[in-house]
């Protein structure tokens, strides 16, 4: 799916490459077909407004207030797990383990296969290095000592989620890639090999990992990497089944009802993997609360509580302007409110479902204490936690 992008000037030798490239050629003929592609570009199943709501007059004081501003990032090193290639060579016992590397990166072990989600080893989440979001924390594990993956799985292609130097990294060990529809033109541009390169729409699978089926199920949310937003690249969730488990990864999404039928068709789910950072009431429609968050993974089981939800896309990179725990201590007691089963494994702690419900409030070693302290989040969460505490949670 090849093909020289069209209306080029001199200008594009100026293009920083972190900005990919857009479709074009079979690959822009095969977006026109979608029927997710009208009217030039990719819409979502439930319309949402991918801008700021309100006035950004409103906006710009909440974000640089000093004394919010301080809650946004944590007061001490994050606690990141030491986790060695040893840890992560010896297969899982039970089938499935889940090692969350901070933010959306995911490394999922299922069935005996290896699958890297949203993979950001990079220090920013920007198409510069000297400027934008700076990781929070460094990176659990080095990128070569992960260990070799069957696929790396992309949600979309913001910097958050599609990282440069991480997929060049990865092209050079020549890893496969399963992406949405559009955004095996960036790939390509930085040297993967169209071979390696799977394209999905919604609700298309594949097979190319031996044993798993992947699918790209919806999401609603936007795309776009340059100056010029094209909505060229499509946005996705996930599902792997397996012989024996499956897993739901949710890229970036705000909440909408297409979650039930996501469920409905291909769960219910061993664990969930959900947004619930980065959210903010001046973009309601692609970010999801931790309320929204439990309220999707819900629906994602039936409608009722069933497996574990794992909690994504918070914690690495300071991207809104609510406090930087907020996120996992709203899932907490949304979990708790809804006798559900959470998960919150350090960043590099990998956690095997069939060991039970285990929640670390690691968190609250290192955020800005709350003036009224920290909320009770049921069954022996202390308002006072040691930095080595564990809290066991029993939904």
């Amino acid at each position: 799916m090849t093909g020289s992008r069209p209306h080029s000037s001199p200008l594009d030798s100026l293009r920083p490459a972190a900005f990919g490239a857009d479709p074009s050629g079979e690959r822009m003929a095969r977006i026109r077909r979608s029927p997710h592609f009208a009217d030039g570009r990719f819409v979502n199943p439930v319309a949402a407004d991918r801008t700021p709501s309100g006035s950004m007059l409103k906006f710009l004081p909440t974000y640089f207030r000093r004394d919010e501003r301080v809650r946004r990032a944590p007061a001490g090193p994050v606690p990141v797990h030491p986790t060695t290639i040893a840890d992560l060579a010896d297969p899982a016992a039970s089938g499935l383990r889940i090692t969350w590397m901070g933010h959306s990166s995911v490394l999922a072990e299922i069935d005996g296969r290896r699958l890297l989600f949203d993979p950001v080893w990079g220090e920013r989440c920007s198409p510069f290095d000297f400027v934008g979001p700076k990781r929070l924390h460094p990176v659990p594990v080095p990128l070569a000592e992960v260990g070799p993956v069957d696929a790396v799985i992309i949600s979309h292609d913001h910097y958050d989620h599609l990282d440069l130097p991480t997929v060049k990294a990865l092209a050079r060990a020549g890893t496969r890639f399963v992406v949405p529809l559009g955004v095996g033109a960036h790939l390509e541009h930085w040297g993967v090999s169209a071979d390696r390169v799977t394209e999905l729409d919604w609700h298309e699978s594949t097979q190319v990992v031996e044993g798993l089926t992947l699918t790209a199920t919806p999401a609603r949310h936007f795309c776009g990497r340059g100056l010029r937003n094209t909505q060229h690249t499509l946005w996705a969730s996930w599902v792997v089944t397996g012989p024996e488990h499956r897993i739901f990864h949710s890229g970036d999404t705000g909440y909408f009802p297409g979650f039930a039928d996501i469920g409905a068709q291909y769960g219910p789910f061993d664990v969930t993997m959900v947004q619930i950072g980065a959210y903010s009431e001046f973009w309601p429609d692609i970010h999801m609360t931790p309320e929204e968050g439990m309220r999707a993974h819900l629906d994602l089981q039936g409608g009722v509580p069933h497996g574990f939800m794992l909690p994504i896309h918070w914690g690495t990179f300071n991207l809104a302007p609510h406090p930087w725990e907020e996120p996992a201590e709203g899932t907490l007691a949304a979990a708790h409110r809804a006798g559900a089963t959470v998960a919150t494994p350090r960043p590099g702690q990998p956690f095997e479902p069939a060991a039970g419900p285990r929640v670390d409030p690691w968190w609250r070693t290192v955020a800005v204490r709350p003036a009224g302290g920290w909320a009770d989040i049921g069954d022996g969460a202390a308002n006072g936690v040691e930095d080595d505490a564990e809290v066991i949670l029993q939904a």
